[in-house]
């Protein structure tokens, strides 16, 4: 269907009704990656540089997304990735979750939140809660188990964040809290945008930069600065501490951020049942690989002992099947759902995620495919040369 005010056709179209709408601070939270963001660029360029090998007859006439991860049955292989505090509508994380819950998938939910695991997992009974190693293991343990008594189904692990705020076009200030101080700061960008200030204003309160998911035993929520000040000071996790953790977590455990087949091997050793291959969306050490380009190495060496999943750079449902012809079980998307919230709330992020069916349901026509399962590395045009670790 053609893009209308209430519908966009594609990840692009949000992402610049999302440029329109925000105020340039949050906007730029949401694009940024390290240093010149050579990551960056090459998570999204990657999949240009596959092609497919289509079929034209006996195509299946009814195709399956369906599939399982972390123990969760859902209706098509693209989750929600979890992405730190959600200033792009009032409704954050929960109008995520409710999203993700109508196309029948599950929502990963940052410690990093601006809602709380409560709040989500009341609206979607499929949530996976995600860690950073900040603090102790005691704070670490009571965090996990809070998020496995709201209904956690899955703890995931992050472990490639690396904090750098170096970029080449600068980085987007962001203050600590909503005071006067910042509202005077912010000002000037925040009423060229009177439409995202409006959808504040009728909720009735401002952008919470605050860290509920963090907040323990009772004690008052870390700002997000905070939360930064407690990692620094933390000490850098081992293997023996994600074993440690995964002993605590009765239930699917996943490690985020794997880019090496080395470090897979080490994750399955530490008991994961699942591993996301991904550089925290060119979040960490600038120069990185795109994530598609290691998946298929990662899958090689231990596809066949955990689940495998790939998040970064996937822009449409074509980018997905891709990812699964290489050997993920499913992908999860974070930038390409907070455009879609920033374009048009709940049912933006649900518009995400119709884009994204449609276009594996179109992928696995033109290859002939009547289930995502069915993909292998047949399917793709692979240059010489893409694949780092693996034979293409």
């Amino acid at each position: 269907m053609a893009s209308t005010s209430e519908w966009f056709e594609t990840v692009a179209e949000a992402q610049r009704r999302a440029k329109k709408r925000l105020p340039k601070s949050v906007y730029m939270a949401l694009i940024a990656g390290t240093d010149k963001g050579i990551t960056v660029s090459d998570n999204v360029d990657a999949y240009s540089e596959l092609g497919f090998r289509p079929h034209i007859a006996n195509l299946p006439a009814e195709r399956s997304q369906a599939t399982t991860v972390l123990g969760q049955d859902i209706a098509l292989p693209v989750i929600i990735s979890p992405t730190g505090v959600q200033a792009v509508h009032p409704e954050g994380e929960v109008a995520v979750a409710r999203a993700a819950a109508g196309a029948g998938t599950a929502a990963g939910l940052s410690s990093f939140a601006s809602r709380s695991i409560e709040d989500v997992a009341a609206v979607n009974d499929k949530v996976f809660f995600q860690m950073y190693w900040v603090g102790s293991r005691e704070q670490l343990l009571a965090r996990a188990m809070r998020a496995k008594k709201a209904g956690a189904k899955a703890l995931i692990m992050t472990l490639d964040w690396s904090f750098s705020n170096g970029r080449d076009w600068g980085s987007p200030p962001i203050p600590e809290k909503i005071d006067l101080k910042a509202a005077v700061q912010f000002a000037p960008e925040v009423l060229r945008k009177p439409r995202w200030l409006l959808d504040f204003v009728k909720s009735g309160k401002l952008p919470d930069l605050t860290t509920p998911n963090l907040a323990i035993d009772g004690e008052p929520a870390p700002t997000f600065f905070g939360a930064y000040y407690q990692w620094m000071t933390t000490p850098l996790p081992t293997w023996e501490d994600v074993a440690w953790l995964r002993e605590q977590w009765d239930g699917p455990f996943m490690v985020k951020g794997i880019m090496h087949p080395d470090d897979a091997r080490r994750a399955v050793d530490a008991g994961a049942t699942a591993i996301s291959v991904s550089n925290h969306g060119g979040n960490n050490l600038d120069g990185t690989p795109a994530s598609i380009r290691v998946l298929p190495g990662i899958a090689e060496a231990v596809g066949d002992q955990v689940e495998v999943l790939l998040d970064g750079g996937i822009r449409r449902g074509s980018d997905v099947v891709k990812a699964l012809a290489l050997g993920a079980k499913a992908v999860m998307i974070g930038r390409a759902y907070l455009w879609g919230m920033a374009a048009n709330g709940e049912a933006g992020v649900a518009n995400v995620l119709e884009i994204m069916k449609q276009g594996i349901d179109a992928g696995l026509l033109g290859l002939g495919k009547s289930s995502i399962h069915e993909l292998t590395r047949d399917d793709l045009l692979i240059p010489e040369n893409f694949a780092v670790g693996a034979k293409a």
